[in-house]
């Protein structure tokens, strides 16, 4: 949760390292990491804004109303639905294309997510539902994590995987459904 200016800007900094920082060269020579890098500059700012609002006595709000009206701009452009307060630093989302991270997911630092993958529940009665996924992990294309589910740090889910259970650290899966196929 960004509650800090310095937090927000130590993490957007974060994020320029590893998607590069949004620019009009890259604007105009059509980048395919631009626009979700531009994304991920919004969200920062939708976040930083919606946890402060409330102290900042109403003057929160023009912000909050600016970051978010384009956050959700750039939602439908790239096809890209993530909310707030569910990613850490470092996030790396290589082009645009499906990707849905919703409200019960936390995301650790120095993840990488490609285009097709979705975070959802193995059921719609279950109440407990949180996925967590730990730092320096790379999710591949077309994966499907169905929580409530953990993930541990440095595991990478290949292509096409369904992980409906907890996964280790230090691991690589794939299947459907998901199982350690080698640890690192």
């Amino acid at each position: 949760m960004i509650t800090s200016r310095q937090e927000l800007q130590n993490i957007i900094n974060a994020d320029y390292n590893r998607n590069g920082k949004p620019s009009f060269f890259r604007w105009i020579s059509m980048n395919d990491n631009y626009l979700p890098t531009l994304l991920l500059k919004h969200l920062r700012h939708t976040e930083y804004w919606q946890n402060n609002r409330k102290k900042l006595f109403g003057l929160g709000n023009i912000p909050y109303i600016w970051h978010m009206w384009n956050l959700r701009r750039l939602r439908i452009k790239t096809n890209i639905m993530i909310f707030p307060n569910t990613l850490g630093a470092g996030i790396q989302l290589m082009h645009p294309g499906f990707r849905r991270i919703d409200t019960m997911v936390k995301i650790g630092t120095n993840c990488t997510i490609l285009p097709m993958v979705l975070f959802g529940n193995k059921r719609p009665d279950i109440i407990n539902n949180t996925i967590t996924v730990g730092d320096n992990c790379y999710i591949s294309t077309g994966a499907t994590i169905l929580g409530p589910v953990k993930i541990g740090n440095n595991v990478t889910i290949g292509a096409g995987a369904v992980v409906v259970k907890d996964i280790p650290d230090n691991c690589i899966v794939g299947g459907v459904p998901a199982k350690v196929l080698y640890f690192k």
